[in-house]
């Protein structure tokens, strides 16, 4: 559901006796969505710093769990290096030294091969990327940025398991123009456009050496940001990958951290959040009440709006027996918690080979989660399992 898309600004709890792999759970999610999906952890405490609010470090997370992929056409130098030597030449300094003049690359295509004669700031990229005669590399044409693929597969030996990453020879000319695809996270772009541009004198560039303090993003800075993104998702260039927030010990956030969560959950670029606890019924934290696992009632029924019509809208197929089944759920538990039902149900459907859900889906997911009102009567029950 995660890798459709299917459930950005949803949340799940995790709830659990210490010891039941709870967080192992999270981790394993964040290994099987792969590198390219944005996986976010943290724990409720680390919301109460002195230098930052709490909501700042809350939207921070959430911004680092939105991915972006951008797609550029760029004019590009791709091939296998089969030549890498750069050119000593005399010192610009007129030091004994020597210097790199410059540096000659040789990159061969299926089509055929090239030399280049690149500028010394190219070898230390190469540098950088550790690149070797053998690798497959592409240099961006326009800025010099130097990117390894991978190592060429003529290379590969018979190993069964090994750490380098074996790629074809390109095809096409070694010159060309290539689709680069870039993924950075919402909360890359904040902190490249929030970094202070300070002065050029000697005051300045001191005051920013000595104070490497945290500075705040500002709401207003982030909407402009979201602007821009939402411009070039429109236009294609673009494509927004919600990826997954992970918070363990959520009974340590307070009613301002809680308050700020539903409004965030709410907002039209928002990840998918997991929480993560061990409390049994405990005291909200800043409040005398005592709610199940530390969390205020509004946020634990929003974790576990007329059905027919969201089923519409999210495209699924359902019978009228399901639907009038998914309302007797409703009436049980809450509406809220029925729509949720509604998409891990067409994946059970899918998986059992049918386009349309049926009331046994339903029945199968209903016995996976548990609403608000179960949890609750199910904790009363383990009580002594849990930490209060």
């Amino acid at each position: 559901m995660i890798r459709q898309k299917k459930m950005a600004g949803r949340a799940l709890l995790l709830a659990g006796p210490p010891g039941t792999g709870k967080t192992a759970l999270a981790l394993g999610i964040s290994q099987e969505l792969g590198s390219k999906v944005p996986f976010c952890p943290m724990v409720g405490s680390e919301v109460y710093s002195s230098e930052v609010k709490k909501t700042e470090v809350l939207m921070e997370n959430f911004r680092r769990a939105i991915g972006l992929r951008i797609k550029e056409n760029k004019e590009v130098y791709e091939g296998e290096v089969t030549e890498l030597s750069p050119e000593e030449g005399e010192s610009v300094t007129g030091g004994y030294g020597k210097s790199i003049s410059h540096v000659i690359i040789g990159l061969k295509t299926v089509k055929g091969t090239k030399q280049l004669k690149l500028d010394p700031t190219i070898y230390d990229a190469l540098i950088k990327e550790k690149v070797a005669v053998g690798d497959v590399i592409y240099i961006e044409s326009n800025s010099g940025a130097v990117k390894r693929v991978g190592r060429s597969d003529a290379f590969a030996t018979e190993f069964d398991l090994e750490a380098e990453e074996y790629v074809p020879l390109p095809k096409g000319e070694v010159h060309k123009k290539k689709e680069i695809v870039q993924d950075v996270t919402l909360h890359d772009l904040d902190a490249a456009n929030a970094r202070p541009q300070g002065g050029q004198d000697i005051l300045s560039l001191m005051g920013q050496m000595m104070k490497p303090r945290k500075t705040e993003i500002t709401d207003k800075l982030r909407q402009e940001i979201n602007k821009v993104v939402n411009r070039y998702v429109d236009e294609g260039v673009a494509e927004l990958v919600p990826g997954v927030l992970f918070i363990d010990e959520v009974h340590m956030l307070d009613m301002e951290c809680v308050s700020y969560l539903n409004r965030a959950l709410e907002c039209s670029l928002s990840p998918i959040v997991i929480f993560a606890t061990n409390r049994g019924i405990c005291t909200v934290r800043g409040t005398d009440m005592t709610s199940p696992h530390g969390i205020p009632l509004d946020l634990l029924d929003r974790l576990l709006i007329i059905l027919a019509i969201r089923a519409q809208v999210e495209g699924l197929e359902i019978d009228e027996e399901s639907l009038a089944y998914l309302g007797e759920i409703g009436q049980q538990a809450s509406l809220r918690h029925a729509v949720q039902l509604l998409s891990p149900a067409s994946v059970v459907a899918k998986m059992n080979g049918r386009d349309k859900i049926c009331k046994v889906d339903l029945d199968e997911v209903n016995s996976l989660y548990l609403d608000a009102k179960s949890s609750a009567k199910l904790l009363q029950e383990q009580q002594d399992r849990y930490i209060s």
